[in-house]
C-alpha cells in the first residue's frame, strides 16, 4: 500500500483540511481554458496544418514539410525532457510556482502572437517551425508549476474533483476557441473567410487566428495570478539554484523517492505508457476517421469539438468517482473500457461506427487523464510536488514515440490504416498491466 500523504499546510494559505475558496479553484481552472485552447489551435488543428499544407507546400528538396514538422516537435519534446526536472526543482518551493508559471505563460503568449508574422512563403517555414516548437515546449513545461499548485487548492478528499474540474475546463477551452476561430476567421471558401471577413490571401486569416489565440490565453491566464495567493517564503529557503546545483538536487530527490517508496517510480513509467496511449487516441483519431471510416475533412473538426465536450463530461464524473473509490480503480476501469471499445471499432465500418465508438473512447480519456494527475499528487511527498510533476512530465515525454511507432507497425503489417487500432490497443493494454502492479492509495479516508 502506498504511504499516507500528509496534506500539511506549513507553507499554504488556508486552514488544514479546508479546500481553497471556489474563486481560487475557478481561477486555476481558467488557466487551463486558455492553455488547452492555444494547444488545439497551434499544434493540432490550425497552425500546424497551415505550415504543412500552405506555407511549405512548394518547399524545394526531398524532405516534406510534414517531416520537418515532426522534427520540430521531436526537438521540443527533447527540450521538455531535459528541462522538466529542472523546472520541477525550481517550483519545489511553493512561493516560486506562480512566478515560474507567469514566465512560461508569457513566453507562450509572445510566441503564439509572433506566429502572425509567418506568411504564405516557404522561406517562412523555418520561423513557423521554430515558433511552434518553442510554444509546444513552453506550454508543456508550464504544466509543472500548474499541476504542483493543486496542492495549495485541495485536500485529500477534494483533489480528485478539483483535478477533474481543471481537466474539464481545459476541454471546454478547446471547444470554445475552436468554434470561435472556425466561425470567425476560417469558415468559407471565398477570398474572405469567416464572419469577420478576413482575407485568405497570404494566410491572413490564419495569422489573425494566432493573434486571437494569444489574446485568448492572456485573458484566461490572468485570473490565477490575482486570485491564487503566493505562499510565504520559508526561512532559510535559497533565493535560487544554479543549473548544476538543480540537477544535483534532482538526483538526490530521485534517490530519496526510490528509497521511500518504489511505487512512485513504478507509477511514473506506468502512467507514461498509458498516457501515451491517450495521446494516440486523439492524434490517430482524425487520420483514422478520414482514411478508414469515410469522415469528411469538415466533419473532423466537428468531431473534435464533440470529443472535447464528451471528454470534459467524463473528467467531471471521473473526478467524483475518484474521490469516493480512489484514482487507481478509475484508471484501470477506464483503460479496460477503452480497450474493449477499440476492439469493437476495429470490427466496424462506416461513419456511424466511428462516431459512436470514437466518442465513447473520449468519454474515458477524460477521467483517465484527470485521475492520473490526482494519483501523482497523492503519491508525492509533501513539499516535493514540483520535482514529482517534473518527473511526471519527463517520463511522459520519454515514451512519447511508443504509440505512433506501434500504430505504424500494425498499419505496415496488415496493409490497412484501420489496423493501427491494434497498435493503440497494445499500448493501452501494456499501460493497464503496469498500472495494475502499482501499489497506490485506493481510497481517501473520510475525516
Amino acid at each position: 500500500m502506498g504511504r499516507t500523504i500528509s496534506w500539511a499546510t506549513v507553507s499554504e494559505t488556508r486552514p488544514p483540511g479546508q479546500s481553497a475558496p471556489r474563486s481560487q479553484v475557478l481561477a486555476w481552472g481558467l488557466w487551463d481554458v486558455g492553455a488547452t485552447g492555444v494547444n488545439a489551435i497551434v499544434t493540432t488543428f490550425v497552425f500546424s496544418v497551415y505550415l504543412t499544407s500552405t506555407v511549405g507546400d512548394d518547399l524545394p528538396g526531398g524532405t516534406t514539410p510534414q517531416s520537418w514538422l515532426f522534427r520540430a516537435l521531436a526537438a521540443a519534446g527533447l527540450v521538455v525532457a531535459v528541462l522538466a526536472p529542472l523546472t520541477g526543482v525550481w517550483v519545489d518551493a511553493p512561493w516560486r510556482r506562480r512566478g515560474v508559471l507567469a514566465l512560461l505563460s508569457g513566453v507562450v503568449v509572445l510566441l503564439t502572437a509572433s506566429m502572425s508574422l509567418v506568411r504564405d512563403d516557404y522561406h517562412y517555414l523555418w520561423l513557423g517551425l521554430a515558433l511552434l516548437g518553442g510554444t509546444a515546449a513552453c506550454a508543456e513545461l508550464s504544466t509543472v508549476p500548474y499541476n504542483a499548485m493543486m496542492r495549495q487548492l485541495s485536500t485529500p478528499q477534494t483533489s480528485g474533483r478539483i483535478s477533474g474540474f481543471g481537466s474539464a475546463m481545459g476541454y471546454s477551452g478547446s471547444v470554445m476557441l475552436l468554434v470561435i476561430v472556425y466561425a470567425g476567421v476560417i469558415a468559407g471558401d471565398g477570398d474572405t473567410r469567416g464572419l469577420l471577413g478576413i482575407p485568405a490571401a497570404d494566410g491572413q486569416n490564419v495569422r489573425a487566428a494566432m493573434l486571437l489565440a494569444a489574446v485568448w490565453f492572456t485573458l484566461f491566464a490572468l485570473p490565477i495570478f490575482f486570485a491564487v495567493p503566493t505562499p510565504p517564503r520559508e526561512p532559510g529557503d535559497a533565493a535560487g539554484v544554479g543549473l548544476i546545483g538543480a540537477y544535483r538536487k534532482l538526483w538526490r530527490e530521485i534517490v530519496g523517492e526510490w528509497r521511500r517508496d518504489h511505487n512512485i517510480v513504478y507509477y511514473l513509467f506506468a502512467s507514461a505508457v498509458f498516457r501515451d496511449g491517450l495521446t494516440g487516441v486523439f492524434s490517430f483519431g482524425a487520420v483514422l476517421g478520414v482514411s478508414a471510416y469515410g469522415i469528411s475533412s469538415a466533419n473532423v473538426l466537428l468531431f473534435g469539438v464533440s470529443a472535447s465536450v464528451i471528454a470534459a463530461f467524463g473528467a467531471i464524473v471521473g473526478g467524483l468517482v475518484d474521490d469516493r473509490l480512489g484514482s487507481k480503480p478509475v484508471i484501470l476501469g477506464s483503460l479496460a473500457s477503452m480497450i474493449v471499445i477499440s476492439m469493437v471499432l476495429w470490427s466496424l465500418s462506416g461513419p456511424l461506427g466511428f462516431w459512436v465508438c470514437g466518442l465513447l473512447l473520449c468519454l474515458f480519456v477524460g477521467p483517465t487523464q484527470s485521475s492520473a494527475r490526482t494519483l501523482m499528487l497523492r503519491m508525492s511527498t509533501e513539499g516535493k510536488e514540483g520535482v514529482t510533476f517534473g518527473l511526471y512530465t519527463t517520463t511522459g515525454r520519454a515514451v512519447s514515440f511508443l504509440a505512433p511507432f506501434l500504430i505504424s507497425v500494425f498499419i505496415d503489417w496488415f496493409g490497412a490504416v484501420r489496423a493501427g487500432i491494434g497498435g493503440l490497443v497494445l499500448v493501452l493494454a501494456a499501460g493497464m498491466v503496469m498500472m495494475a502492479l502499482v501499489h497506490a492509495p485506493h481510497k481517501v479516508a473520510a475525516r
